[in-house]
């Protein structure tokens, strides 16, 4: 294929220097490419897809007036190549977000020593959705809130890489991130081979081995996943992963708590659950506690928690630590329960809850990007460059009726890959990155590489899948081909 036509547009391509040579780790992939007919990459295009339908590897996008809300989760065939000498730094800095995160989270739900220290202003907590006070005083196992965590990355027209946001709830993706593993390695095994890319294979036996460790006193700990049911967006994820890790799939229907452990009906009987993988929202958990109108959840099973009886995986209350207006503040955290400098920056924020922020996000409208503090999945956002002008002043209005609940950041110029487009060409794509990591009880695992997921419309800057993105496969290579990098 030719690349005559690849236009980066003025954004940093992670695929060439502006002068046309391969970035560091690509200079194999490129040369594929450039061998391959443009027919024979549709081809391998088409089979993936027709793969991932076979699967059943789908998610539901809530809120269409269609009939058929299931879709085939998009997917583009091209690899993203990540230079294993950058990726040890970023591995480094999500391990140190993540210990700060839950040394944050444990600080909220007793002594809250950050704001009487003045690390965080006392409001900020007060507006946060994700702080549930039923959870003060709660102690999981090893002081770990979240276990898992998704960590969205973006990078900028100079190449370095930004924290956009934190997800430590119900972080959604790692099941994608596996498959796209297995279906490029099928159309590029050589480049994969020769690339030296690292493994992502081991996950689900990794984090088996975490949550077994949560609870050590008992022998052949049983693992669920509570999930809320066939009808979610994640669903295939939720049955994928109880299938890989050797757990049992479980809705809230399926659950009791008989006084002491929280257990699930089976054929022969009440079964004892030790570890439970939630993939509900903490309000939903338990109906004596949180929402009392949830039938997602069980009665009593923050009852069997506290009692040190049941494991749940991520700790309810851990929300706290995924609110917008409180991720302005995580490079403070970082140096105040770690004392160390954090490695990986933030989007630059402003909190409109604060005046001279309102007045600068209300000024810019039209340039800035406006995020709901709560909110995931692309909704209740304002991209300001792609919005029409009555878009701008409704949000105007939405914005001064709710002003603690926003916060605002620049447009980024989100940097590109190479993706297959449907029109028969290689063209340059704007993405984002979600990797994950485990917190077990004495360190942080970061899976290699992680969920690239790609703008596939032109121009747009929008990459989550409920908002017409897709997904492609992330490579950490260890080959030291020739090329340039921009330092993180």
């Amino acid at each position: 294929m030719e690349f005559s036509k690849y236009d980066c547009n003025g954004f940093f391509d992670e695929l060439l220097t502006q002068d046309g040579q391969p970035r560091d780790g690509c200079a194999l992939l490129l040369e594929k490419l450039q061998q391959l007919e443009a027919a024979e990459v549709r081809r391998k295009q088409e089979t993936a897809v027709t793969n991932l339908t076979a699967m059943g590897v789908t998610f539901r996008v809530y809120g269409e007036e269609t009939a058929n809300l299931e879709r085939t989760i998009p997917f583009d065939i091209l690899p993203r190549v990540i230079p294993g000498s950058q990726w040890d730094a970023i591995e480094k800095g999500l391990s140190q977000r993540l210990r700060a995160l839950n040394l944050f989270v444990d600080d909220m739900y007793h002594e809250q020593k950050a704001i009487s220290d003045d690390v965080m202003p006392r409001w900020v907590l007060d507006n946060a959705k994700g702080f549930l006070p039923q959870c003060i005083g709660l102690d999981p196992p090893s002081g770990i809130w979240s276990h898992f965590c998704g960590t969205d990355l973006v990078r900028d027209e100079h190449g370095r890489f930004l924290v956009l946001e934190d997800n430590l709830r119900v972080p959604s993706g790692i099941s994608y991130v596996l498959l796209n593993r297995e279906l490029t390695k099928r159309n590029f095994p050589e480049i994969f081979q020769k690339s030296n890319v690292r493994q992502v294979i081991d996950f689900p036996t990794q984090f088996k081995n975490l949550m077994h460790s949560l609870m050590p006193h008992v022998e052949d700990p049983t693992l669920a996943l509570l999930t809320p049911g066939i009808y979610n967006a994640a669903y295939f994820e939720h049955s994928w992963l109880a299938l890989k890790m050797g757990a049992d799939l479980v809705e809230g229907r399926d659950l009791v708590y008989d006084g002491q452990y929280l257990c699930m009906r089976t054929t022969r009987g009440l079964r004892k659950i030790d570890i439970l993988y939630r993939r509900i929202d903490d309000l939903y958990i338990d109906p004596l506690v949180f929402n009392a109108d949830s039938t997602l959840g069980c009665p009593g099973m923050m009852k069997a928690f506290r009692k040190g009886n049941l494991a749940i995986v991520n700790t309810p209350g851990t929300g706290v630590a995924d609110d917008k207006v409180v991720y302005r503040f995580v490079p403070r955290f970082i140096e105040y329960y770690l004392g160390e400098k954090p490695i990986l920056p933030n989007v630059e924020t402003r909190m409109c809850a604060l005046k001279e922020d309102l007045d600068y996000t209300l000024d810019n409208l039209e340039k800035l990007v406006v995020k709901p503090a709560a909110e995931s999945g692309g909704y209740g956002m304002l991209v300001g460059p792609k919005a029409t002008k009555d878009e701008v002043e409704a949000f105007r209005q939405t914005l001064l009726d709710n002003p603690a609940n926003y916060i605002s950041q620049p447009t980024l110029k989100l940097s590109t890959v190479p993706t297959f487009d449907e029109s028969g060409e290689i063209v340059g794509r704007h993405v984002d990155l979600r990797p994950f990591a485990i917190h077990g009880a004495k360190d942080v695992h970061v899976i290699a590489g992680g969920l690239t997921r790609v703008a596939l419309k032109s121009g747009s800057l929008v990459v989550n899948s409920s908002q017409g993105g897709g997904t492609k496969d992330t490579w950490i290579v260890d080959n030291t081909d020739a090329g340039g990098f921009a330092p993180c």
